[in-house]
């Protein structure tokens, strides 16, 4: 890029940090997630990595390195288990407390640490007055992706997992904890019903599946959460933190649905999955942190964030995904960008969740990527673009764009058209041929001066791959 902006997703292109739940520290905003695998065969894969911005700078993100790693607690001394989604919370006495739950037992894992992204040891498991272990107990739910807040002496904590159809599971649970950040002050009780048992609640088709997330705003608190449908953030507010949430409205989906101001409401602009996040304010503007799935697979899982807005009623209108996002204004229309940056990632065919094969996409489909291995410092790409197959950008602050290029490769002999709308007409084509190497291509293409989306649609035979696109003026 042209000059340093704050694009989704945040992090570097060969990171996978989902799950994030944001919090602010002093002058910056710090990043807690599970970690995904790149080709990974389930979530989850690698230890705890944090990293942090400043809270007026989200183009800079720093890495702050492995702060837990899976083997530290003592239930998994031989790493069999993967650690799932965390959350951080300041105890009474200043310490950073993280939540979480081992991918195979119901309990929730505590680990501590004198500063936000420093080396967290194990700490203890949540437990009642007699020291039986929360999700053990006779009558217990199970434990799973704990969200917490710490009000005086007291941390509220939620948690559950409830699969469409399973009456087993009745919905998300909050339990208080007392100073000690472990012993349980208040029995669990339910916040939001499970699909089995959501009749007359006001949350029918939006039921509690997974995922909390918990913030207070002024005096009220808002629940944060994956519904049934997997792919959108929901969210619930109540003036109690234990009782009273009632259902809102949705966040954020990462394939867009339900939004219409571009496309119809039920028509997916990307590929998703499974989704989690956490709401966090940056200098008085308010942001929701989520993530999106890659590499045609359920297991790589990136970071992304839009900047969202609290209305004087308390709602919150649900904000499209894009690429400039976290930039809080569109991006210049100048410059070369990554094609990763992508937030639209369609065919003809639609096709609503990564998942959807088995959790592997198959050859129809494009995917975000990238070469080498996990850990390698690859540039991410679009890979497997076939015919009519589309990339979408969005926001671009366009002005006397006279000239586009691209960096493609693959077995594929047709042209990119560059549209402005993924139904629009064509701006101009970009030729491409046969080639194992990233090669260039241009074309003079005009861009209409304005803020606009951008689009590259690729007609032809074979499958390209798409590293970058240029604007020139």
């Amino acid at each position: 890029m042209s000059k340093k902006q704050a694009v989704n997703p945040y992090m570097p292109s060969w990171e996978y940090v989902p799950d994030g739940e944001p919090h602010v520290f002093g002058d910056r905003v710090y990043v807690y997630g599970s970690h995904d695998r790149f080709n990974g065969h389930v979530f989850c894969l690698n230890d705890y990595v944090c990293y942090s911005a400043p809270v007026d700078d989200l183009s800079d993100w720093r890495y702050e390195g492995v702060i837990y790693e899976k083997t530290d607690d003592p239930l998994n001394p031989d790493a069999h288990m993967c650690l799932y989604a965390p959350d951080v919370t300041v105890g009474p006495d200043g310490r950073y407390y993280l939540y979480y739950v081992l991918d195979k037992v119901s309990v929730v894992s505590v680990a501590v640490c004198d500063t936000p992204a420093g080396k967290y040891t194990f700490y203890g498991y949540v437990h009642d007055t007699d020291g039986r272990r929360l999700g053990e107990r006779e009558g217990d739910q199970p434990q799973f992706d704990p969200a917490v807040l710490t009000e005086g002496d007291r941390t509220y904590l939620y948690t559950g997992f409830c699969a469409i159809g399973d009456r087993s599971r009745k919905g998300a649970m909050a339990t208080v904890l007392g100073a000690d950040m472990l012993t349980i002050v208040e029995e669990p009780v339910f916040i939001m019903p499970s699909q089995p048992y959501s009749a007359g609640s006001g949350y029918e088709g939006f039921e509690f599946f997974e995922a909390p997330s918990i913030r207070k705003v002024g005096d009220t608190y808002y629940f944060v959460y994956s519904s049934v449908a997997m792919h959108e953030l929901c969210y619930a507010t109540s003036k109690h933190p234990t009782k009273g949430f009632t259902y809102r409205g949705v966040i954020v989906s990462n394939n867009d649905t339900h939004i219409d101001t571009y496309k119809p409401a039920d028509k997916p602009a990307y590929y998703g999955g499974n989704n989690h996040g956490g709401m966090v304010e940056l200098r008085g503007q308010w942001y929701i942190f989520y993530h999106r799935h890659t590499n045609g697979t359920s297991f790589c899982r990136q970071g992304c964030i839009e900047p969202i807005v609290i209305l004087e009623d308390g709602r919150i209108p649900q904000v499209e995904i894009t690429t400039s996002g976290p930039n809080g204004a569109p991006l210049i229309g100048e410059g070369e960008y990554p094609a990763h940056l992508a937030c639209h990632l369609f065919t003809d065919h639609d096709e609503p969740y990564s998942g959807t094969h088995g959790a592997w996409m198959d050859g129809r489909f494009p995917k975000i990527t990238q070469d080498g291995r996990d850990g390698d410092e690859e540039p991410g790409y679009i890979a497997n673009l076939q015919n009519n197959a589309q990339a979408g950008f969005k926001y671009f602050q366009c002005s006397g764009v006279r000239r586009v290029k691209i960096k493609a490769r693959g077995y594929a002999r047709g042209a990119f058209e560059v549209k402005t709308a993924w139904d629009g007409p064509s701006l101009g084509s970009i030729p491409v041929e046969f080639t194992n190497v990233w090669t260039t291509y241009a074309a003079d293409i005009a861009i209409p001066d304005g803020v606009h989306s951008l689009y590259f649609q690729y007609k032809g035979i074979g499958n390209a791959s798409l590293a970058s696109f240029t604007l020139e003026t």
